[in-house]
């Protein structure tokens, strides 16, 4: 049986590929213009940050140096208490650049991932 941290990194990844920027495009103004694009791309990110808010101190310690967790939660909170307010800029940049770094980070996650 996966350990509960491995099996948040597994769903982690899934909302990873959900974020697809090829389906709409790559362009910003898009992304800006199209309210599906732009909420289901937060959505993602959120569910993201409230799944990493639920990893165990001691993954988060112990791989902290390879995601910043911390900020994660985060924007979380920010999506959940301030959407209306959110800077579509670092979430169009989070997309495009964290997210498939995240995604490899959770593809290479070790099997056991209570032995970090």
């Amino acid at each position: 049986m996966e350990s509960p941290d491995l099996q948040r990194i597994r769903h982690i990844a899934r909302y990873c590929r959900r974020i697809s920027m090829e389906r709409f495009g790559r362009d910003f103004d898009t992304f800006c213009r199209d309210y599906d694009y732009y909420d289901a791309v937060s959505m993602r990110l959120m569910q993201i940050g409230e799944l990493s808010a639920g990893l165990t101190e001691t993954f988060w310690r112990e791989t902290g140096n390879q995601v910043p967790w911390m900020i994660m939660k985060g924007m979380r909170n920010q999506f959940a208490h301030a959407y209306i307010a959110m800077d579509k800029e670092i979430i169009w940049k989070t997309a495009l650049e964290d997210i498939p770094v995240l995604l490899r980070f959770c593809e290479n996650a070790p099997e056991d991932a209570s032995t970090i």
